[in-house]
C-alpha cells in the first residue's frame, strides 16, 4: 500500500500534521492565515501553507485521501432547519464543504472545541452533520480526551469522522488505561520561575478529581473582587479564576488554553514543597510535540499557538485507525470479495447441466 495522502486545513503549527506523518501519511497541501503560524509552520517542515481558504483556487488543490481541519466554528445564520450544506452559507465551515464537494476524499477528519456539541442548543453540530451527509459521507463523531492518550492534560475535543464507504468506528481507538503523571514530563533543569511561599495559599487535604486533577491551590492575587462577598468567602473568587488554581504535579494538567498568552499554570511540587510555572517547553511537551520542534521567538505567541494546537498522540491513533479501518480494511474486503467472487465461478463452471441434488 502506498502513502495515504492528505491535506492540512487550518494547519496552525502543524500538529495535525506530524501526527499523520508519524503515522505514515503524506501532506501534499496546508493551509493557514496567521502568519506567525505560517512562520513556525515553515521552519519546522520547510513548506509554507496558502493563507486565506476564502481565496484559493480549490483545482489547484493536488488530489487527496483525508482532509483534515481543526476549523473555527461561526455561529450560522439559520441552523435547526436541516438544510445541511445550505445553512452553513457564510461561514468557513462551507468553504470546507466547497473544496469536500470538488475534491470527492474519502476521509474527512475535522476537530473542534467540546462546547460544539452544545452551541445554539446543539442545532449547530446538527447542520455540521447534516451538511456532510448531503454531501454522501457516512458521520460519526465522538468527544476524546487526551488524557486517555499517553499525556497528562484533562483535554476535550470533538472529533468527526466523514467517510465515503464504512463508517469510521472510535470504539477501536486504543487508549492508555494507566494516566500519565504530570511530573513525568517536567525539565530536569531549565530557568524555572517560583512563586514566593506568600503569594499563594495551599489547601488542607486534597483530592484527586475524577478527570485526574489534584487541586491543591490557589495565588493570592490582590486585585480581586471584595464588594458584597460573604465573610470567609473571599479566597473563592481567586480559586474559581483558572489562573489562580495550582495543581499537583502527581496528577495532570487541566487545558491548555490558547488565551493565556501569559502561561500563568503554576504547579505544586510535593518533593520540594514549592510552586512553580510550567515552562513553554513543558507544555508543548504535553501535548506530544518533539523535543526538536522550533517554537516561535515571542513567548507570548507559543502560549497560544500550543493552546490552539491538538494533542499529536490521539490525532495519530485516530490516523492509524483510519488507515487500519477505512484503507486498508478496504483492500482487505475488496480482497475477500474478489475471492468469493472467483471460487463462486469456479463451482459454478463445474456443476453438471441437469442434475439435480
Amino acid at each position: 500500500m502506498g502513502k495515504v495522502k492528505f491535506i492540512d486545513l487550518f494547519a496552525g503549527i502543524g500538529g495535525f500534521r506530524i501526527a499523520f506523518e508519524r503515522t505514515g501519511y503524506e501532506c501534499v497541501y496546508s493551509c493557514e492565515l496567521d502568519s506567525k503560524c505560517q512562520e513556525v509552520y515553515f521552519n519546522n517542515f520547510s513548506d509554507r501553507p496558502a493563507g486565506d481558504i476564502t481565496r484559493i483556487d480549490i483545482n489547484s488543490i493536488p488530489d487527496f485521501d483525508v482532509l483534515t481541519a481543526g476549523f473555527p466554528c461561526q455561529p450560522f445564520s439559520i441552523c435547526g432547519k436541516r438544510k445541511g450544506f445550505q445553512d452553513t452559507r457564510g461561514t468557513l465551515f462551507f468553504r470546507i464543504c466547497e473544496i469536500i464537494a470538488a475534491k470527492k476524499p474519502p476521509v474527512i477528519l475535522l476537530e473542534n472545541v467540546k462546547h460544539l456539541m452544545y452551541q445554539d442548543k446543539g442545532r449547530t453540530l446538527n447542520v455540521i452533520l447534516y451538511s456532510l451527509e448531503d454531501l454522501g459521507y457516512k458521520v460519526n463523531y465522538s468527544l476524546l480526551n487526551s488524557k486517555n492518550f499517553g499525556v497528562p492534560q484533562n483535554r476535550e475535543r470533538i472529533i468527526i469522522v466523514a467517510t465515503k464507504k464504512k463508517r469510521f468506528n472510535f470504539n477501536k481507538l486504543k487508549t492508555i488505561n494507566s494516566r500519565a503523571k504530570l511530573r513525568n514530563f517536567l525539565s530536569d533543569s531549565e530557568n524555572f520561575e517560583y512563586l514566593d511561599p506568600d503569594s499563594y495559599t495551599l489547601i488542607d487535604q486534597p483530592k484527586q478529581q475524577q478527570s485526574g486533577l489534584i487541586f491543591v491551590g490557589y495565588r493570592n492575587n490582590k486585585s480581586i473582587w471584595k464588594k458584597g462577598v460573604r465573610p470567609n468567602t473571599h479566597h473563592l473568587s481567586r480559586v474559581h479564576h483558572q489562573p489562580n488554581r495550582i495543581y499537583s504535579v502527581e496528577g495532570i494538567h487541566p487545558t491548555i488554553p490558547s488565551q493565556e498568552t501569559s502561561g500563568r499554570f503554576f504547579i505544586y511540587l510535593p518533593k520540594e514543597n514549592a510552586v512553580r510555572k510550567l515552562t513553554i517547553k513543558e507544555c508543548y511537551r504535553i501535548m506530544g510535540f518533539p523535543e526538536n520542534f522550533k517554537l516561535h521567538n515571542n513567548l507570548g505567541e507559543c502560549y497560544k499557538q500550543v493552546g490552539n494546537s491538538v494533542c499529536i498522540p490521539m490525532v495519530s491513533e485516530i490516523a492509524h485507525q483510519l488507515k487500519e479501518q477505512i484503507f486498508i480494511g478496504s483492500q482487505e474486503e475488496e480482497k475477500e470479495n474478489d475471492f468469493i467472487a472467483e471460487k463462486k465461478e469456479k463451482f459454478i463452471q463445474l456443476q453438471i447441466p441437469g442434475l439435480r441434488l
